[in-house]
């Protein structure tokens, strides 16, 4: 047996308040961006999982003072714009596809040349996305085949400002672009599509940099960024993630007599699909307490059990809101009463595992009744907890073992996944989380 095996038992509540861990999204931009400001930047609530701390890592490997106090609170001395220094090891960016993608743009627009690696699960992930329009911004790649990493940047001479049209939604890209662009003489632009996570924008505006974006027709936007800005170092609380606060929040709503407070946790627009798919499924799930802070909207979040949960068909217009909350959300359309349709899920197929089809084999497993397209997930629930009883195999994906481990609270009979160590890369005390909320993991 896997010594990192972990098992879930169904629990009579859930109940009391908590303090999720740091959104994962802004704790690593809030370092990048640290690091290339000028003078020092200050950073509370900062997540300190795997993925932030190899950025961390990397940011050091290229110059940056990063230090954290007894006080919890991390500080960034930058290098300020085009001040990075060659990396003289090989960067690890372990699970993370964040880190990877992000710092092959940071690289990409400096004259520096680094080499990338990651874990097992990291290296089989797609990475061309990232490289088609950093090459026309004059970096050079070599990769495995099919883009894949181990690679090695060569950053641009004099970085060129491009306008680029992403051929899919992405933040990463994006935001990999940006990061580019800082360092490049004129204005990138950045036309989306489809709305995709905006932190980048915000963030930078909360470092004093002057950006822009263009509403176009049919609900495209245009973002544009001028080079050559200098970030100013800031104080930033990250606020809780909504991707993590979701797990929690959809175990409360599955298990009777719950009702939980997660304070803090971040509402971005383009983030909080999941929170409002869940409250037109019937969930008893409301904000208190809005604000705004670096930018980003944050709110108390109460989730209870009191109104049984129903199917529904959730817009292909919000995946990108929520293309990290499928997983949990599956869980969720398994327990409500009638039939769940979700579409436009291509995305999942390229994420730390297969999602599509993890979650389609292990639902199946539990006795959940479905159907599975190639970018699609049907789920007929019957109001009714599933069996359980079974060992799922995570595939070193986080949001896969900590989905599972959510619907065992619910379940007949225990589930139990065969690695729980992929957990630490985003939500490392998400199972001291669970169970002083009346979870019974261990």
């Amino acid at each position: 047996m896997n010594s990192n095996a972990l098992t879930s038992r169904k629990c009579t509540s859930l109940n009391g308040h908590a303090r999720v861990a740091g959104d994962k999204s802004i704790s690593h931009r809030a370092i990048m961006f640290g690091a290339l400001a000028i003078g020092e930047t200050i950073i509370s609530g900062l997540l300190e999982g795997e993925d932030v701390l190899h950025t961390a890592q990397a940011m050091r490997a290229m110059g940056a003072k990063i230090s954290h106090g007894d006080d919890g609170l991390w500080r960034v001395h930058g290098v300020g714009i085009g001040g990075l220094q060659e990396p003289s090891q090989v960067l690890d960016m372990g699970n993370s596809g964040t880190s990877a993608r992000l710092l092959m743009g940071l690289v990409g627009g400096h004259n520096i040349t680094a080499t990338f690696t990651g874990d097992a699960s990291l290296v089989k992930r797609p990475m061309g996305r990232v490289i088609k329009p950093l090459e026309k911004m004059g970096a050079t790649f070599l990769s495995r085949s099919n883009d894949r990493l181990p690679l090695t940047v060569k950053g641009a001479e004099n970085t060129l400002a491009i306008e680029y049209k992403l051929p899919v939604a992405s933040a990463q890209v994006k935001s990999a672009i940006m990061l580019a662009g800082l360092n490049a003489a004129g204005i990138t632009t950045i036309i989306e599509t489809h709305p995709t996570r905006d932190h980048s924008e915000n963030m930078l505006r909360h470092f004093g940099v002057d950006v822009k974006v263009e509403e176009l027709k049919g609900g495209a936007s245009a973002v544009h960024l001028q080079g050559h800005q200098e970030l100013q170092g800031c104080a930033i609380d990250v606020p809780s993630d909504p991707s993590s606060a979701a797990f929690p929040v959809v175990a409360a709503l599955i298990t009777k007599g719950s009702e939980i407070t997660l304070p803090n946790v971040g509402i971005n627009p383009r983030r909080d699909g999941v929170f409002i798919t869940l409250q037109e499924m019937g969930a008893d799930l409301r904000y208190e307490n809005i604000q705004t802070q670096a930018g980003e909207r944050v709110a108390t979040i109460i989730a209870s059990s009191k109104n049984p949960l129903k199917g529904i068909t959730v817009p292909k217009s919000r995946v990108p809101s929520m293309i990290d909350e499928f997983p949990i959300l599956a869980v969720a359309a398994a327990l409500a009463q009638g039939t769940t349709k979700m579409t436009g899920l291509k995305e999942l197929r390229v994420k730390e595992s297969d999602r599509l089809l993890m979650m389609a084999n292990g639902l199946k497993a539990c006795g959940v009744d479905l159907e599975m397209g190639e970018d699609s997930l049907i789920i007929h629930g019957n109001g009714k907890a599933p069996k359980g009883g079974v060992c799922i195999e995570t595939a070193l994906d986080h949001r896969i073992a900590m989905s599972f481990l959510v619907l065992g609270c619910a379940s007949n009979e225990p589930i139990q996944i065969d690695d729980a160590s992929p957990i630490k890369t985003s939500f490392p005390d998400f199972i001291e989380l669970m169970n002083d909320l009346g979870a019974d993991i261990g």
